[in-house]
């Protein structure tokens, strides 16, 4: 009985040591950008050693992806509670698009890019996040599915959606570089009268 509870213990704290390195390399990429993030300033961030790091991710590359994995799954989760609750209507769709904006921007969207550019040129970085991303569109997708709440063709939902996603990294990095913030209101309104044109069509 003893000995389940000392097992139980050091896994939750293996899980908590793993909680804290994330949210650190989370932390680092929007504070420090990813060329000034070291394992050494993650470490410390969460506050353990070197040799607890490297046993639960060996490679730099490891740390980053499971860290925007670990953000993205945060994410997904929220965008998937809210989307259960969109309201009946035109309103649905235009909640939608507001729920991607949500997602996308904010800290998800700063550490992604962090990382999607240094992806560029980092082979090892670049394999790793593949699966992430796909991962993520994966479950925007199922987001769209509910938003649009309409009789389309998969292959236009998918496209719609796309268009929603690529539309809302623009704006992110755009408020990233000081864009105004009226001008962002302004397109993702264009946007979603535009996606309400199509639906009543549809």
């Amino acid at each position: 009985m003893t000995t389940t509870r000392t097992h139980r213990t050091q896994q939750e704290r293996s899980e908590q040591t793993r909680e804290a390195l994330l949210d650190a390399t989370v932390a680092c990429l929007v504070e420090l950008g990813y060329a000034r993030t070291t394992v050494q300033e993650i470490a410390a961030r969460a506050g353990v050693s070197r040799g607890a790091q490297q046993h639960h991710f060996t490679t730099k590359a490891e740390l980053m992806t499971a860290a925007l994995e670990h953000l993205f799954a945060r994410l997904i989760g929220e965008m998937t509670t809210a989307a259960e609750t969109l309201p009946p209507g035109p309103e649905r769709v235009t909640r939608g698009i507001d729920l991607l904006w949500e997602a996308y921007s904010g800290t998800l969207s700063t550490a992604a890019v962090e990382l999607w550019v240094a992806a560029r040129t980092d082979a090892e970085l670049r394999e790793t996040l593949r699966p992430v991303d796909r991962a993520l569109g994966h479950a925007t997708l199922q987001l769209y599915r509910q938003a649009t709440g309409a009789d389309l063709p998969e292959a236009e939902v998918e496209t719609l959606m796309l268009l929603s996603v690529n539309l809302v990294r623009g704006l992110a990095l755009d408020a990233m570089m000081g864009g105004g913030a009226e001008r962002r209101a302004r397109l993702l309104d264009e946007w979603k009268s535009t996606m309400l044109d199509r639906l009543r069509r549809g």
